[in-house]
């Protein structure tokens, strides 16, 4: 997909992307502390059944299960010789998902590092990593980007720096921050969309975070800076740990959704849904938005 196809998809209305993947994996059986990457390609039924569900409920765009598909995470668990394995294949079952019907979009994500100098991370060294994992998705057949769930600025501006040194694909960059608007590292949501539009995101917005029902003001501020599409892909709601350590989210699928609406009212142009959010969630939130 080149940035003009993008850019054209964008213009004709709202994109949906899909809703959450850590979290559903968990609910089927995915136990904690293991790498989510290697546990999605062993277990391909779960994932493409997933994925599936997103495509039939409406999302245009699915992120491949890449996540923390880089040298610095897979060696995390002694996974890093395995990374074009890991990359590869995961997009192979994501594309078999899509089937043609919805966009794939290799995903990417922070290091956990940070960069110094209030780390030990050279910026250089950051893009290398990240040269290296989109290098694989986008032979693997990705047809786009996303870094999401990113903690700062600077190590986002370095996933932009490394995919336009080795390919021409788009990049939607999303950031985690605070219902106010402030990111984890320092710094505002608004000054993150005015850089990295700058250094030539395609779309740029937030994820993760909190509930849609707090993020109205934040979404119009960012509204009011961005050159390029906004990014809304919020968990369903705050949420509450069991004993057994299973998160649950007190949004359900119509209030997520209602909430979502007043944020495509507010500006946003790409949405999505992230934990605790599932087909049912992005289905739900399809309907909405065509009755905009």
């Amino acid at each position: 997909m080149t940035k003009q196809e993008f850019q054209e998809l964008t213009q004709k209305g709202v994109v949906l992307l899909d809703g959450a993947t850590g979290s559903n994996l968990r609910k089927a059986g995915m136990p904690v502390g293991i790498s989510t990457e290697l546990w999605a390609l062993e277990h391909p039924e779960v994932i493409l059944n997933l994925q599936r569900g997103y495509v039939e409920a409406g999302s245009q765009i699915i992120y491949a299960p890449t996540f923390s598909a880089n040298r610095i995470g897979l060696a995390m668990h002694g996974l890093a010789d395995r990374l074009t394995e890991l990359n590869t294949k995961l997009v192979a079952l994501s594309k078999e998902a899509a089937d043609g019907r919805a966009l794939v979009a290799g995903d990417i994500t922070t290091t956990g590092k940070v960069l110094e100098p209030n780390g030990d991370m050279t910026y250089e060294t950051l893009i290398e990593v990240y040269k290296e994992q989109i290098s694989v998705l986008a032979e693997a057949g990705a047809d786009l980007l996303v870094a999401e769930t990113m903690l700062a600025v600077d190590e986002t501006t370095a996933v932009l720096d490394a995919a336009q040194a080795v390919c021409d694909l788009p990049v939607m960059c999303s950031l985690t921050l605070e219902a106010d608007g402030s990111l984890l590292y320092g710094g505002h949501v608004t000054e993150a969309v005015e850089t990295l539009q700058a250094m030539g995101a395609a779309a740029v917005g937030l994820n993760c975070s909190v509930g849609p029902d707090q993020l109205t003001a934040v979404v119009r501020s960012m509204k009011q800076v961005a050159e390029v599409p906004v990014i809304v892909k919020p968990n369903a709601g705050l949420p509450v740990m069991d004993n057994r350590g299973m998160a649950h989210y007190n949004m359900s699928p119509e209030s997520f959704a209602d909430s979502m609406k007043r944020l495509v009212e507010a500006g946003a142009g790409i949405v999505g849904g992230c934990c605790g959010t599932s087909p049912e969630y992005i289905r739900t939130l399809a309907e909405a938005v065509h009755s905009c």
